[in-house]
């Protein structure tokens, strides 16, 4: 008999249907209570469209309160990209918008696929935008769907291209920095330094970001504001840089090598030197001048230089000059790449001279220099502290120094003598005669500083280069600027890092020799430094052995400081967050006075001449008496050293020229005198005394009052048809560079 199953199948399909409803029901139950939060936030979020509020950057000043980098308030038009994802719709709108805003689609086309902007925010397509502009795309909605007017800065320098090294740029977020940037918060379109203080001191004048959100409705149009937090402000910085003087440094610089490279006196430095047999030594083609009696002789190519003016009581900087330099403004216009090529072209990679022509370095800070004989008085006080010889002991310069090695070696090609600089009365090496640290400094003698460095070699290898580096020599300063060069004192390891990266010969031994130091000595060699750090080295001198970090910045205030005068910011109220003013010092020196004074006296004497150990039939003219004649009775009180730092092969007219100098410690109750040292390094424009000294010269009486320096005054605008990175600016009064004693005064 069949068995009736609809009973049994109705049951199961009962019992499906509980367990089925039992878990619907549990589903919703969840939704509804344990997922409630999430879910109604990713509801809202769909419903919210949030945008970050970029801060207003921070300003920076001068030291007299001049405003170095400002912000104007523009407009920008952004486009939601939920408009424009399709590309028939992105084509049609960026063609509309193109003539409006006189942008390139091409332009707008780049932007949407940089991966520089973000793609959660809208698209900028055009920056300052006028009013009108906005207002007109904003009001017809229908034919610009999406298209908006945000606020946004820009960044203004009213006194430009003044310090334009020091103070830096702005631009886009690099590939490289996305990732460093991202991590703090920042946006991928935004604009960041990307040198100078602009750069070193980004985070603090950049500020936090502020949100507003948004509540959209379905084709993503904004409803209504629900919330908004402000953004907070950047700080603002106050730099140790008085921009008066800055722009002195700037001129005179500038004057200077403009000078020296349309040099029509024929100069001993520049003449093409003879072989054995009496022939010029260097036949390559040259632009050679040729005098009455066929001389041959080369203009110096003067192509570049730096002018450094420090507080040696406190590291502030008051001045920092390098040329060639460049408007900063250049940054704040949308340059192209084109454009950017022509104002400033990268030097081909095989180009000898391609470190002449690099604009965007700062010279005073990334310069990888020999010093010269401005490296002595370090090398001077080297030796006496490590006890080789002493501050009275004569040492006979006969012009040439033999180094106390076997003679043998001497045959099998090791150098075993050096000269002297040649004297431009015999044609020879000079010769000194007995001479101590005083005299070795005041007439330069090489030989006395070739035995130091020998000395030196044979007490202990290292030993000069440790006691150099007391000075700051081979460090970083930390000052308050980005790429600053480390600086070079040799050793073993450098020597042979520098065979392997093929800057050495192969044929070079790996390992530092006695040959090295006496290079070393008298600051030639594998000697490296910037002039940051000789001027930082000469502070250390007039301080009484203090080594401080040299500071740009003085101070930073919180952000908002109010207007003052026109291009004047007004510091009475503004709120301090950190000062720079107290000196940071690095290292203290041991200064005896039995070996520190008679340096000093030495470079004194550089300044006024003649001493009491030359008798007057065995008197040589110091390296800087010439130029300073008049110094010793017209109150202005100097120490100081030229440099002649040889170029590349041997060639003299590729010899760069330096000099430093300090005013010595002044009588408080006398002398009213600032306490600066000033260094000035020209390449590649000869003598010491004949290029950088006259720029020295023309800032210390400039300082103390005897030369006017003109005021600053607000730029110009600048010249956007223009292929120069910056506009000529020469002195107008060149009294102070001209030498009324001019001679044959080298070193």
């Amino acid at each position: 008999m069949a068995v009736d199953k609809r009973a049994a199948r109705l049951g199961a399909l009962a019992l499906v249907s509980v367990i089925l409803l039992g878990a619907v029901g549990t589903r919703l139950w969840f939704l509804q209570t344990v997922q409630r939060q999430s879910l109604q936030a990713k509801v809202n979020s769909g419903q919210t469209r949030t945008q970050q509020i970029l801060p207003e950057r921070g300003r920076i000043f001068d030291s007299q309160a001049r405003i170095l980098a400002d912000n104007r308030r523009v407009l920008t038009v952004t486009i939601d990209r939920t408009v424009i994802r399709r590309q028939d719709n992105r084509s049609a709108l960026f063609t509309r918008l193109s003539g409006v805003l006189n942008v390139p689609v091409e332009e707008m086309e780049r932007r949407w696929n940089d991966n520089r902007y973000s793609n959660f925010l809208p698209l900028p397509v055009a920056e300052d935008v006028s009013e009108a502009t906005v207002l007109e795309l904003e009001s017809r909605s229908e034919d610009y769907p999406g298209v908006h007017g945000d606020e946004d800065w820009v960044r203004v320098y009213p006194y430009a291209p003044l310090a334009s090294h020091v103070i830096g740029y702005m631009g886009l977020i690099l590939a490289s920095q996305e990732q460093t940037y991202r991590s703090l918060g920042y946006l991928n379109n935004e604009t960041v330094g990307q040198f100078g203080v602009e750069l070193s001191m980004e985070q603090v004048l950049h500020g936090k970001a502020g949100l507003i959100t948004y509540q959209v409705d379905s084709a993503n149009r904004v409803v209504r504001e629900i919330s908004r937090v402000e953004p907070v402000p950047g700080k603002d910085v106050q730099l140790t840089i008085d921009l008066k003087v800055q722009q002195y440094a700037e001129r005179v610089l500038e004057t200077e090598l403009v000078a020296r490279r349309q040099n029509t006196n024929f100069n001993e430095m520049a003449r093409n030197p003879k072989d054995k047999d009496g022939k010029p030594k260097f036949v390559e083609p040259e632009p050679w001048i040729y005098d009455e009696t066929g001389e041959q002789y080369l203009p110096f190519p003067a192509p570049a230089g730096s002018v450094v003016v420090e507080n040696y009581e406190t590291g502030q900087i008051i001045a920092m000059a390098s040329y060639p330099t460049f408007d900063n403004r250049w940054f704040t216009v949308g340059l192209s790449g084109e454009k950017f090529k022509q104002l400033f072209p990268v030097p081909d990679k095989n180009d000898p001279n391609r470190a002449d022509k690099s604009i965007l370095v700062n010279r005073a800070i990334q310069g990888q220099y020999n010093l010269g004989s401005t490296f002595k008085p370090f090398v001077g006080y080297s030796g006496l502290m490590a006890g080789v010889i002493g501050p009275n002991d004569l040492f006979p310069d006969r012009g040439s120094y033999t180094l106390n090695i076997d003679k043998s070696k001497c045959n099998e090609g090791v150098r075993c003598e050096y000269f002297n600089a040649i004297s431009s009365g015999t044609g020879k090496p000079a010769q000194y005669g007995d001479v101590n640290i005083e005299s070795a400094l005041a007439v330069s003698s090489d030989s006395y500083f070739y035995h130091i460095g020998e000395l030196m070699f044979e007490k202990e290898r290292t030993l000069l280069g440790s006691e150099l580096r007391q000075f700051g020599f081979g460090s970083k300063s930390g000052i308050e600027l980005p790429f600053e060069f480390t600086g070079r004192i040799p050793t073993s390891e450098l020597k042979a890092a520098l065979i392997n990266k093929g800057v050495l010969l192969k044929s070079e031994s790996k390992t530092l020799l006695v040959g090295d130091n006496v290079q070393l000595a008298i600051g030639q060699g594998l000697l490296a430094a910037s002039p940051l750090q000789l001027a930082n080295a000469y502070s250390t001198l007039a301080n009484g052995g203090f080594l401080y970090q040299p500071h740009v910045v003085r101070a930073i205030y919180q952000g908002g400081v109010p207007d003052g005068y026109p291009g004047l910011g007004d510091f009475t109220d503004a709120t301090l967050i950190q000062s720079f003013d107290k000196p940071t010092v690095v290292h203290q020196l041991d200064f005896p006075n039995d070996i520190v004074l008679p340096i000093i006296r030495g470079l004194q004497r550089v300044i006024y001449g003649r001493g009491t150990d030359f008798p007057a039939s065995f008197y040589h003219a110091t390296t800087g008496e010439y130029l300073f004649k008049n110094y010793a009775t017209n109150g202005i009180t100097l120490a100081g050293k030229t440099g002649t730092a040889q170029g590349a092969a041997s060639k003299p007219w590729f010899d760069s020229s330096v000099f430093a100098a300090f005013h010595p410690a002044p009588d408080a109750a006398t002398d009213n005198t600032t306490p600066y040292t000033v260094v000035a390094y020209l390449e590649k424009a000869g003598y010491g005394a004949k290029a950088a000294a006259p720029v020295v010269k023309c800032m210390f009486e400039a300082l103390g009052g005897q030369v006017t320096m003109d005021e600053v005054a607000l730029s110009d605008p600048l010249d956007q048809a223009s292929f120069l990175p910056a506009q000529p600016n020469p002195l107008a009064d060149t009294a102070c560079l001209i030498n009324p004693n001019a001679a044959a005064v080298r070193d």
